[in-house]
């Protein structure tokens, strides 16, 4: 989700321990862990909220869904995919030094 490596977990806490010290840093740790759990609970809560106010055609909706960049990528460029994969070629093919027909009128 974050895309955290090992060292960047390991400086951050070597900078937590010098900042807050190694007596106060596990009831800080603490504190985030239940901050996080609150927020998972409450983005749950307005996400089963949300089903239930939209009805049983978004029963299978979520949070992530309504990010714009994935709306795009779920609707625009995968139709794209399967629009060029269900393309077919035109059985009349060019020679290799043939120029294309030209038509003045659709330009």
């Amino acid at each position: 989700m974050f895309d955290v490596g090992i060292w960047e977990i390991l400086v951050i806490g070597v900078v937590g321990i010098i900042v807050f010290g190694p007596d106060r840093l596990p009831e800080y740790a603490r504190q985030a862990g239940r901050m996080v759990r609150q927020l998972r609970k409450f983005a749950q809560s307005a996400q089963d909220d949300l089903r239930s106010e939209l009805g049983p055609e978004f029963a299978d909706l979520k949070l992530s869904d309504l990010d714009p960049r994935s709306m795009i990528r779920k609707h625009v460029l995968d139709g794209l995919d399967d629009d060029l994969s269900t393309a077919t070629r035109s059985p009349e093919l060019l020679a290799p030094h043939e120029r294309p027909p030209f038509d003045a009128e659709a330009t």
